[in-house]
C-alpha cells in the first residue's frame, strides 16, 4: 500500500514542486484556496420542510396563541374606565363659553364645571386619572445658545433648571404664569423640575394619547376607592383645541397586571393564532387529498 498526500494547489493545476512566486512570467492564481471555509463546505443545518414538521408547528402556535389572546382580551375588558369630554364643542357643553371666548391675553382663567355619574364603583386599592387628547401632535424642540464668538460652538440648554435660578424670568409665550410659579405651594416641585410639566413634555408617538395626571388611593375608612354616584369636575380651561379640531377629556381608569385598558394585544394574539390554526387545517386537508406517495412497503419491480 502506498500513502499519498493531498495538496490543494495540485488540484488547482499547480504542481507541488513549482512556486508561484519569483518568476517574472509566472501568472498569479486568483482562485481561492481549497479549504472548507473558502469553498463553502462547512457543515450547516439545512432543514427539509415536510408535512410532518410544518403541520404540527401551525397547530401548536394556534393552540398557544388563542388562549393567550382570550386571556389578554378578557383582562383588558375587566378594566373599568370613565371618560368625560370637556372640549366644549357642543353648544350645550358646560365648557362651550370657555372654548369659544378663549383668549391668550386674558389673565383670569376661565373655569367650567362638568357633572357626571359613576354607575359602578371603582373597588380597587387605587385608580389612575389621565388627561386624554385627540388630534394633538406633540413636538419636542431643542434650544441652542452660543457661548463664544465661534459660530460652531453651541450647547444644548437643559430642561432641569433649579427653580430658584428661574425666579424673575419672563414667562413663556401663551403661558398664564412663569415657570417658577407652576407650584407655589411646593418650592421643591417648581420650575422645569415640576412633575406635571415633566410628564407633559414626554413626546407622544400618536396624535391620540393620554397623560397620567394623578393616582388616587383608597382611604382606610371607605369600602371602595371611588363609590358610585354623581360627581362634579371643576376644570380650569387653559388651552383651546377647537382651531385644529382637537378633543380633550378626563379619564378615570383602573389597571391590571398588563397595564391599562388596551384590547389590541389580545386581538392580535387571537388573530395570529386563528390564522395559524386555519392554515394548519387547510394544509392537512391538502396533504391527505393530494398525497400520492404509496404507504406500502413493497418494492416495485
Amino acid at each position: 500500500m502506498m500513502a499519498s498526500s493531498y495538496n490543494a494547489k495540485e488540484e488547482d493545476g499547480h504542481p507541488s514542486g513549482s512556486s508561484t512566486h519569483g518568476g517574472p512570467g509566472v501568472a498569479k492564481n486568483k482562485k481561492p484556496d481549497n479549504t472548507a471555509f473558502k469553498q463553502q463546505r462547512l457543515p450547516a443545518w439545512q432543514p427539509i420542510l415536510t408535512a410532518g414538521t410544518v403541520l404540527p408547528a401551525f397547530f401548536v402556535i394556534g393552540l398557544i396563541f388563542i388562549p393567550i389572546g382570550i386571556g389578554l382580551y378578557v383582562t383588558s375588558n375587566n378594566i373599568k374606565e370613565k371618560e368625560i369630554d370637556y372640549t366644549g364643542v357642543e353648544p350645550d357643553s358646560p365648557c362651550y363659553e370657555c372654548a369659544t371666548n378663549f383668549s391668550w391675553n386674558i389673565t383670569t382663567p376661565c373655569v367650567c364645571t362638568v357633572n357626571f355619574t359613576l354607575e359602578q364603583p371603582f373597588e380597587v386599592s387605587s385608580f389612575y386619572r389621565y388627561l386624554g387628547f385627540s388630534a394633538f401632535f406633540s413636538v419636542k424642540t431643542r434650544t441652542r445658545v452660543r457661548v463664544s464668538d465661534s459660530s460652531t460652538t453651541t450647547l444644548l440648554l437643559t430642561m432641569f433648571y433649579l427653580a430658584c435660578s428661574l425666579s424673575g424670568t419672563a414667562k413663556p409665550v401663551n403661558w398664564r404664569k412663569p415657570v417658577y410659579e407652576l407650584d407655589p405651594s411646593d418650592p421643591e416641585n417648581n420650575g422645569f423640575i415640576n412633575e406635571d410639566f415633566i410628564v407633559w413634555m414626554r413626546t407622544a408617538a400618536l396624535p391620540t394619547f393620554r397623560k397620567l395626571y394623578r393616582i388616587i388611593h383608597k382611604k382606610p375608612d371607605t369600602s371602595s376607592t371611588l363609590p358610585s354616584g354623581r360627581y362634579t369636575l371643576k376644570i380650569t380651561y387653559n388651552y383651546p383645541v377647537r382651531s385644529f379640531d382637537g378633543r380633550k377629556r378626563m379619564i378615570l381608569s383602573t389597571i391590571s397586571w398588563m397595564g391599562g385598558k388596551n384590547p389590541f394585544l389580545g386581538i392580535a394574539y387571537m388573530t395570529v393564532g386563528s390564522i395559524c390554526f386555519f392554515l394548519g387545517v387547510v394544509l392537512l386537508v391538502i396533504h391527505h387529498k393530494y398525497d400520492t406517495r404509496s404507504n406500502s412497503a413493497d418494492i416495485p419491480n
